[in-house]
């Protein structure tokens, strides 16, 4: 098995067990001319299975795996090759989720809202040694920081994050599809499919967004899910 190289095409592998997005990550990786995609896998046992025989550069990995957690990839991936670097694509953004993938091993963490436009980029940066992250990822380390201290060493327990001023409330007046369009979009449904699953036109999907971002006071996908994951309104 010959090394990891250090020059493009970037060899990546992936694995994602929702079919819709696994299947948009890969033509991202495809459509870019610095990047390969050496594999593609939709439960953690088919990677690692895969994983001893093949180097790759960059290892993507979602956390919600139907077979077991996307940290157990990781931790392996860094034991059976070093120098592949691992990020992590996920609809996770609480602060414990990404507290536990790096220190599982990865190098990047990044939600699933839109990330597939950007992914080329991402790559490049977590090959030339960055961590490539959500912006809300970035501000929790932040927080994370800034409340640890300057120079002291980070709390062993994560932060509970802390949703913004009235948002209870404001969740508590979401409607029955608002909470079934929440639910389709945090497992990475696009709005044409979300649509077709309930039965409806993109346009009045795109309106129940709007309706959930102003309820829940936030700004896009990620803010959305995050918010609602910490108020115990999605799994």
């Amino acid at each position: 098995m010959a090394p990891p190289s250090e020059t493009f095409p970037a060899r990546v592998a992936l694995v994602e067990d929702d079919a819709g997005m696994r299947q948009r990550i890969a033509q991202a990786v495809q459509g870019d001319a610095d990047l390969s995609l050496a594999f593609e896998a939709a439960t953690a046992q088919q990677i690692l299975d895969w994983l001893p025989g093949h180097a790759v550069d960059v290892l993507l990995v979602d956390l919600g795996l139907p077979d077991r957690s996307g940290l157990e990839v990781i931790r392996a991936a860094r034991q059976l090759q070093p120098d592949c670097a691992v990020m992590v694509i996920t609809i996770f953004g609480d602060e414990a989720n990404m507290v536990k993938a790096f220190e599982a091993g990865a190098s990047g963490y990044l939600l699933k809202d839109g990330t597939e436009r950007d992914l080329g980029l991402h790559i490049r940066s977590l090959r030339a040694g960055g961590s490539p992250m959500s912006p809300i990822i970035a501000r929790q380390l932040l927080r994370r920081w800034q409340q640890s201290g300057v120079g002291a060493a980070a709390p062993a327990e994560p932060i509970a994050p802390t949703p913004a001023a009235g948002t209870p409330h404001a969740a508590e007046r979401l409607s029955p599809r608002e909470f079934e369009v929440l639910d389709l979009v945090s497992r990475g449904f696009t709005y044409a499919e979300t649509a077709t699953r309930i039965g409806v036109s993109v346009s009045t999907v795109q309106t129940h967004v709007r309706n959930i971002y102003s309820k829940l006071d936030v700004h896009n996908k990620s803010e959305a899910v995050y918010e609602a994951r910490n108020l115990g309104l999605l799994r």
